[in-house]
């Protein structure tokens, strides 16, 4: 078969990898991760651009390298060539490899960040050229050193206040070690993002298997979502996490 890729870029290295050693002939585009802080519709509305100028006499599946990740999918819908999409909320349930490990991961462990490598180096220079997002635009990614350079000490104080806010919903730091690249530069990122918080840090072993099975199947239901030219993707709101009609 002959499948394309549309996918966020914070799964590039893991899809190359998966790409690489495919059965399949795979093709890959990546989308900028600040998709996600443009609203569910903008995201959505680049997305279905982009399948919808995939050659349907070239390819016999488009794969979608993105979970629910807060309704940006929902809506998109199948032209001439079937999607498939993974049954997962987000980016996280491909890192570990199914939605059940995420979720028992989760619930013994809540108030959790997760880093990876694709996070650490498209994040916050990213989202600033990709014209901000929401979170560049509040400057939420910003030191408090930066604030004083731009706003002024008074200023910076208020400022790290009010955004530094969205640290106190988490205790931990941990990064999902893919296996396919050296790790070394993210994971010390990360450990020391911990450390300047306050949080716990952990090292977690990834799982490539599910992206693996997204760019050479097989695509059971159980893992992944297969829409049908005409169709197009919903919300589902129970473990199923998506559907089609």
């Amino acid at each position: 078969m002959r499948v394309y890729v549309i996918a966020c870029e914070v799964l590039y290295r893991e899809l190359c990898h998966c790409a690489a050693v495919a059965k399949n002939i795979v093709d890959l585009l990546f989308l900028s991760q600040g998709l996600h802080d443009l609203g569910s519709a903008r995201m959505s509305a680049a997305i279905q651009e982009k399948i919808d100028a995939v050659d349907a006499k070239r390819y016999q599946a488009i794969a979608l390298g993105f979970g629910l990740c807060n309704n940006g999918v929902v809506g998109l819908k199948a032209r001439d060539v079937p999607l498939i999409v993974p049954r997962a909320h987000d980016c996280i349930t491909l890192f570990l490899g199914s939605h059940s490990r995420y979720m028992e991961y989760f619930a013994a462990n809540p108030g959790t960040y997760f880093m990876t490598t694709g996070w650490h180096e498209r994040d916050k220079d990213n989202l600033e050229s990709f014209g901000g997002g929401v979170m560049g635009q509040l400057g939420i990614f910003r030191t408090y050193q930066e604030y004083v350079e731009k706003y002024g000490e008074e200023n910076a104080k208020y400022l790290m206040e009010t955004m530094g806010d969205w640290r106190k919903h988490y205790s931990r730091m941990t990064h999902i070690d893919m296996g396919v690249s050296d790790e070394t530069a993210a994971r010390e990122s990360a450990r020391t993002e911990a450390e300047k918080n306050g949080w716990a840090f952990e090292v977690l072993k990834g799982n490539i298997d599910l992206l693996g099975r997204l760019v050479d199947g097989p695509w059971p239901d159980e893992d992944f979502l297969t829409v049908n030219p005409g169709q197009q993707i919903l919300a589902t709101a129970d473990n199923r996490v998506l559907g089609a009609k």
